[in-house]
Formats: C-alpha cells, sequence, structure tokens
C-alpha cells in the first residue's frame, strides 16, 4: 500500500446502528487495497477511560480517535486506522478503537458483548483499558471474556462441545495487554518491588474454595489464563491536572506529567516492536482482503443471529482465495505459453514439454497461494481448465500445421494443375511425365521445414484428392498398355494403402504421447500436493506443540497453586490436542485427484 493512500485519520468498520452491527463500505474498500500483511492491535474497556488517546499516541498523531471530553461515551462500533507501521516497513498497522463498554446510556450490554468479541477475533494484539488497579470491580468489569464461549466457535461442527470448542481458542486469539490507567499503587509485594507484568499475575491467581463467591472469583481469571496465550500489563500515572485532563489531545508533552509521558512511550514501543502478524490457524497471514474478508464474515453470522465461527470464517476467506488462486495459475499458464510456443511445433511432444514445464510453474503459483482446498476442489478445478487448455493449444497447433501446409501446397502444385488444365499431360507419355513432376513437387514439400505435425496428413488429403485427375491421364495415355495400366493402378492403391496405415500409426504415436502426458500430468498435481499436505501437516504439528507448552505451563500454574479440579480439566484438553497431533502426523499422505 503506498504511504499517500494510508488514512489521514480514522473511519469507522463497523457501525452500531440502534443496537444493530454494519459494515461500513469505505473502510473495506480501504482495506482491500492492503496487500501488506497486517499487525491488528484493538482495544477496549469501559468508557471515557481515555483509550482514544493512546490509540492516537500508536498512529504517531496527537489527534485522530475522537476523545471526547465529556461524559458520554464517544465513539461508537468499531473504528479504524491504518497506518504505516514505525518498526517494519513490509506490514501495516491497523489500529481499532471501540466503542465504550458498559455506556449506562445502552441500557443493552448485548452489543458491548459483541463489539468486545469482534475486537479479539479481528485483532492481534487485544488492549484492555482500565482504570485504577485490578481489583474485583475491574474483574467484574471483565465479565465480557467469560462470556466468550457463548460468542465465539472455533469449529463449526455440531457434535463439538463448548468445552472442546473453546480450548481450541487459544490457538488463534490474540496477544492480551491489560493498561490500568490513573494507577496510584505503589508496586509491591511483601515489601518487594515488583513488575506490572507479576502485578498482573498475581492479580490472576484464584481463590480457593468451591461456594459460589468462589467461582465467581475465579471464572474472568481463568478465562484470562486460558485463552490468552501471551499477557503483558502497563501503569500508567495521571497524565495531567484534572482541570486539564478535558483538553488532552491539545496539551504539549511538557504540560503531561513526565512519567505518564515515558509510560505511553514504553507502552508504544512495546506494540510496534512485540505485536505480531495477524494469523489464523494453519499459519496463513492475514492482509487487508483478508481481513476485510472476516470482517464481513463475522458481521453476517452475528445479523442472521449466528455465532461468528473462525473455521467458517476461515473456509469462506479459502474460497474467496482459491479461486483467485487458479485464475492467477491460469493467467501465468497462458501468458507463459503465448511467450514460449510458436505455433506450429515440429512434433507434438515439442509442444506437450513446454506445457508441462508451464503447467509446473501454474501448479506452483496455485500451491502457493491457495490454502484450505477442502477435497482439492479447486485444484481439480485448475486441473481440469489446465487439460482444457493444453487441448486447445493441441488445435491450434494442428490447425496451424494444417493451413500452412495447404497453403505450401496450394503454392508448389497450383503451377502443375494449371498444365493439367492445359493438357500438357494428355498425350502419349504424358503419364510417366506427370509422376516425374508430382515425385519432384512432393520432394519440394518436404524439403521445406516448419510446417508441423500435419505435413504427412495434408500432403496424403491432397494427393487422395487428386487421385481421379492421375488417374484420367493414365487411362488415356496410348503409349501404356492395358497390362501396365492395371499394374499401375495396383501400384498407386498399394502406396495410398501405406500411407494411410503410417497416418494411422502416427495418430496412435500422438494418442500414446497424450496419455503419456496426462500421466505425467497427474503426477506432478499429486507431487505438488503432496509436498504442500506435508507442509501444512507440519505448520498444524507446530501450532498444536505451541498450544501444548501453553497449556502445560498453565496446567503447571494450577497444580502448585492447589488448584486440582481446574487442572484435571485441562488435563482433558492437553490430551485432545495430543490426540490432534497423532491424527495429523499419523501414515503418509493419500492423495486422490
Amino acid at each position: 500500500m503506498a504511504s499517500e493512500t494510508y488514512m489521514p485519520g480514522p473511519v469507522c468498520l463497523i457501525e452500531n446502528v440502534k443496537g444493530q452491527l454494519k459494515v461500513n463500505q469505505e473502510a473495506l474498500g480501504i482495506l482491500s487495497a492492503i496487500s501488506q500483511p497486517v499487525v491488528v492491535v484493538a482495544i477496549v474497556g469501559l468508557y471515557r477511560t481515555g483509550k482514544s488517546y493512546l490509540m492516537n499516541k500508536l498512529a504517531g498523531k496527537k489527534k485522530g480517535f475522537s476523545l471526547g471530553a465529556t461524559v458520554q461515551s464517544h465513539t461508537k462500533g468499531i473504528w479504524m486506522w491504518c497506518v504505516p507501521h514505525p518498526k517494519d516497513s513490509k506490514r501495516t498497522l491497523v489500529l481499532m478503537d471501540t466503542e465504550g463498554l458498559g455506556d449506562v446510556e445502552k441500557g443493552d450490554n448485548q452489543n458491548d458483548s459483541w463489539i468486545f468479541a469482534l475486537a479479539i477475533l479481528l485483532s492481534s494484539t487485544f488492549v484492555y483499558n482500565s482504570m485504577g488497579t485490578i481489583n474485583q470491580q475491574a474483574m467484574d468489569q471483565l465479565h465480557y471474556v467469560t462470556e466468550l464461549t457463548d460468542r465465539i466457535r472455533a469449529k463449526s461442527s455440531p457434535n463439538t462441545n463448548e468445552v472442546q470448542d473453546s480450548a481450541d481458542f487459544v490457538s488463534f486469539f490474540p496477544d492480551f495487554v491489560w493498561t490500568l490507567r490513573d494507577f496510584s499503587l505503589v508496586l509491591e509485594i511483601d515489601g518487594e518491588s515488583i513488575s506490572p507484568d507479576a502485578y498482573l499475575e498475581n492479580s490472576l491467581k484464584l481463590m480457593q474454595g468451591t461456594s459460589e463467591k468462589a467461582k465467581n472469583y475465579n471464572l474472568p481469571r481463568l478465562c484470562i489464563r486460558k485463552f490468552f496465550p501471551k499477557k503483558k500489563c502497563f501503569v500508567f500515572d495521571r497524565p495531567a491536572q484534572r482541570k486539564k485532563l478535558a483538553r488532552l489531545e491539545t496539551l504539549h508533552e511538557d504540560e503531561l506529567d513526565p512519567e505518564f509521558v515515558e509510560q505511553a512511550a514504553e507502552f508504544c514501543s512495546y506494540i510496534f516492536s512485540s505485536s505480531r502478524t495477524k494469523t489464523l490457524p494453519g499459519g496463513i497471514q492475514v492482509n487487508g482482503p483478508r481481513l476485510e474478508t472476516l470482517v464481513q464474515t463475522y458481521i453476517a453470522a452475528i445479523t442472521s443471529g449466528d455465532l461468528p465461527c473462525m473455521e467458517n470464517a476461515v473456509l469462506a476467506l479459502a474460497q474467496i482465495e482459491n479461486s483467485a488462486a487458479v485464475q492467477k495459475a491460469l493467467a501465468h499458464y497462458e501468458q507463459q505459453m503465448g511467450q514460449k510456443v510458436q505455433l506450429p511445433t515440429d512434433t507434438l511432444q515439442e509442444l506437450l514439454d513446454l506445457h508441462r514445464a508451464c503447467e509446473r510453474e501454474a501448479i506452483e503459483i496455485f500451491m502457493k497461494h491457495s490454502f484450505k482446498d477442502v477435497e482439492h476442489v479447486f485444484q481439480k478445478k485448475l486441473k481440469a481448465q489446465l487439460e482444457k487448455k493444453r487441448d486447445n493449444f493441441c488445435e491450434r497447433n494442428k490447425k496451424a500445421s494444417s493451413d500452412l501446409c495447404s497453403a505450401l501446397l496450394q503454392e508448389i502444385f497450383s503451377p502443375l494443375e494449371e498444365e493439367v488444365k492445359q493438357g500438357i499431360y494428355s498425350k502419349p507419355g504424358g503419364y510417366r511425365l506427370l509422376l516425374q513432376k508430382v515425385q519432384d513437387l512432393k520432394k519440394k514439400y518436404h524439403e521445406k521445414p516448419k510446417k508441423g505435425i500435419q505435413a504427412n496428413e495434408v500432403l496424403q488429403k491432397y494427393m487422395e484428392s487428386k487421385e481421379d485427375m492421375t488417374n484420367a491421364i493414365l487411362q488415356t495415355d496410348q503409349t501404356l498398355t492395358e497390362k501396365e495400366k492395371e499394374i499401375e493402378v495396383q501400384r498407386v492403391k498399394a502406396e495410398s494403402a501405406e500411407a494411410a496405415t503410417k497416418m494411422m500409426e502416427e495418430m496412435q504415436r500422438k494418442t500414446q504421447e497424450m496419455l503419456e502426458q496426462n500421466e505425467k500430468s497427474y503426477q506432478e498435481h499429486i507431487r505438488q500436493l503432496t509436498t504442500k499436505m506435508e507442509q501444512d501437516r507440519a505448520q498444524m504439528n507446530r501450532e498444536h506443540q505451541a498450544t501444548l507448552a501453553l497449556k502445560l505451563q498453565e496446567q503447571e500454574k494450577l497444580l502448585k497453586e492447589g488448584f486440582e479440579n481446574e487442572s484435571r480439566k485441562l488435563h482433558q484438553e492437553i490430551n485432545d490436542i495430543k490426540h490432534k497431533m497423532e491424527n495429523t502426523s499419523g501414515g503418509g499422505v493419500c492423495v486422490i485427484l
């Protein structure tokens, strides 16, 4: 995406109109133009907690996302700002600011839950912004995290239970950053100074017991611990005196609390250096058009009363991209064949060799751009289309050769035809004269190079079309006896039969070459598909390994803290992952196209 097309300011991506979420087409148009991988940072939190200020800092601007100095919630829906990544010119930073949660004027937190869920589904770094300390009130306000299992699905399969399904969340959930604003505590535990990260870890410790109170206390903490693979915490002093806060975006840095300025810089630096590219299960890197599809797929699901499902979103994306991958591959094939093939070719094999080289490149392009091609539907389409294009080239090759040879015969033999018309050969001894002339002209025809694969067939048909003419001259030649004429007729017939046999052999050879080509083509598809499937399997295993490591780590912590029951639940999830890993790594790849 060229730097001049970056947005001067944010636009609304998902509008919240009277409780209905709607995609804004202008924002989708902006996303569709971003070919680079995207790093998506979304911020959520209660309204009036200074989320927009932090997002403007990340954009490197003082103004942009609306700060709103009154107690009304300012940002409706989800706003988006795409800016150049300050640390990596190969990626684009997409900032998403969400409407404040818990706005009393809305009176319906159903919407808040969806905004929260969408921010998680769309981002690679999820910033939760709150005021003051991490106390029970702050945790209660994070109840949206406990509702995620009711809002999001990993798998579309109806026989997956909710627990199994949410066990997969960690594989596609973003990194979690908790920003604590106007934080006034000293970061200490038992007189020891601690980091904000250690403070967060400590705040996520569970309460012993099975009472309702313990359950309510533990639920949001367990969700954060289980769902989010990477957690980080930042604390911020109050930015300025209360009176000045209303005009925060116009204040110069020297009017702000120096501690706050330093903390904000540290936060930005972390986001720039640590935020990952947005990826989907299977290691699929998300760029602008892919993010556009995700937004549309999720909003379509919510609008129709379904739950946004990661698996469905990936499959919807795969449909679009695989279809485009087929077109890219075919366009490459046509372009390469157009450059390399000069019709007619001397032999069919020459054309097939060129086809095979271009076909191999086309399949490579398809493999590079396709993913999740369920039952190889799109690869089968590509295979059929490539065969069609190859057959079309073969037909064009035949026609080019036929046209060329017909024109050449016309050029070589028309003077002879003229002589026949004038009766030059209708005289005693004329037949032998004619035979000699035909032999000379045939030799001239054979000596002409680059006639293509139809040279013999076209000549044979031409000679057959002149049989009546030569026979007439033979019969009227008075120097030949009836016996000689009979022998000559038989000789011509034998010669014609021999030529026809040769033609048949040549056709059989071409058919054999085509059959061999089909087999080679099939093997090339299988070879490349097998390689891709093995790569996908390795990628899947790497993802399972990473998820497994995180769950084992969490299980160990739970055991240390004495939560055997929770540890047992996690043990079931761990076994599920191990089972998946056995399934993906077992045996060779069996492919049928």
